[in-house]
């Protein structure tokens, strides 16, 4: 009898706590008199897997007890790597109106910031938002910015470490980035790269591209550099969309190379070491949520992430004839064999 009672008790707080979710989720509606809208605006191309972004952001909606397409609508705008299209694209947002702005990368919170400086921006990924003055600090972001914001470049170092004790004899690595992706962090950025590989004996060079065009140019120019290894730089904007063509050229030109995105190394890519783009895009949607319930975004505290995974193309390795260090092979997170 015992046991039946805490069984009971317990259906009846999970029945209160499903019906304190579906009645904080429908205030919004009933206050207001209408659907919230969500306006999701990333630098991206709309081609990019649902898995990767939609599938996560709305199934972190629907754990909140929210309905997408029922009691919160949610409209994508995609720049197809286009960065001059997103001020376009947020103001599209804007004029709907959105309820809040969901917002990857700093060039396109910077975009949602212009189009209305009074609605809300949740970053599912933004790089240093106070270097770039979004807000005033990450636990009280003073303004109306919040969300997850990236460990992205402060992890180069990282990465040019992995690569040194996965092949020990690299001397020379080339470095592909985009200089416009975080203009104000950029310079900073790079010295503090070429201050790491010197510390582990490394000589860098740098390439750029800024659009698509610029990328078929810059690889063959890392080809002809004969560079020991390719180190690919965070950058939503140009290069995620071009990740295939990145990693089959790495292989082509028979150069170990490290990402920031898993998704690279799924696409043929050696190794990557960097934050899930799918766990930010879930989590953005605990932001939404408690914002369409009546939170303000200045007095949301922004989060970094906690874990960061390394993961080793083996089959890749294999393709390129090279041997991973056992110590690296060790330290992954994940092998795709």
């Amino acid at each position: 009898m015992r046991g039946s009672g805490a069984q009971l008790a317990g259906n009846v707080c999970r029945a209160a706590a499903a019906l304190c979710i579906l009645v904080s989720v429908t205030s919004y509606a009933q206050h207001s008199g209408q659907i919230p809208r969500v306006g999701v605006l990333h630098p991206g191309s709309s081609g990019e897997p649902p898995a990767v972004q939609r599938e996560p952001f709305e199934r972190g909606l629907r754990e909140l007890g929210w309905k997408p397409g029922a009691d919160v609508l949610i409209d994508y705008r995609y720049a197809e790597g286009d960065a001059g299209r997103l001020g376009q694209l947020a103001r599209e947002l804007a004029s709907l109106p959105v309820t809040v702005f969901v917002a990857r990368g700093n060039p396109a919170i910077g975009a949602a910031r212009s189009a209305n400086r009074d609605i809300p921006i949740v970053m599912s990924a933004g790089n240093d938002p106070v270097a770039e003055g979004h807000v005033q600090s990450l636990s009280r972001p003073g303004a109306n910015i919040t969300g997850i914001s990236l460990l992205t470049f402060e992890l180069d170092g990282k990465r040019l470490e992995l690569l040194k004790d996965a092949f020990p004899k690299i001397r020379r690595v080339a470095v592909l980035t985009n200089p416009d992706n975080e203009p104000i962090v950029n310079d900073e950025s790079i010295a503090a790269l070429r201050r790491g590989a010197k510390a582990l004996g490394l000589d860098v060079e740098i390439f750029q591209v800024r659009r698509s065009a610029d990328v078929s140019g810059a690889l063959a120019a890392i080809g002809a550099a004969r560079a020991d290894a390719l180190l690919v730089r965070a950058e939503p904007i140009v290069m995620d969309r071009h990740r295939r063509e990145i990693a089959q050229a790495a292989a082509r030109y028979r150069l170990p190379a490290i990402y920031w995105w898993r998704f690279y190394v799924e696409d043929g890519g050696l190794m990557s070491y960097g934050e899930s783009i799918p766990a930010f895009h879930h989590r953005s949607a605990s932001y939404v949520s408690r914002i369409l319930k009546g939170a303000t975004a200045a007095e949301l505290a922004i989060e970094r992430p906690t874990k960061v995974d390394l993961v080793v193309n083996v089959t890749a390795a294999n393709a390129l004839g090279i041997a991973i260090s056992k110590q690296v092979l060790q330290r992954a997170d994940e092998l795709i064999k």
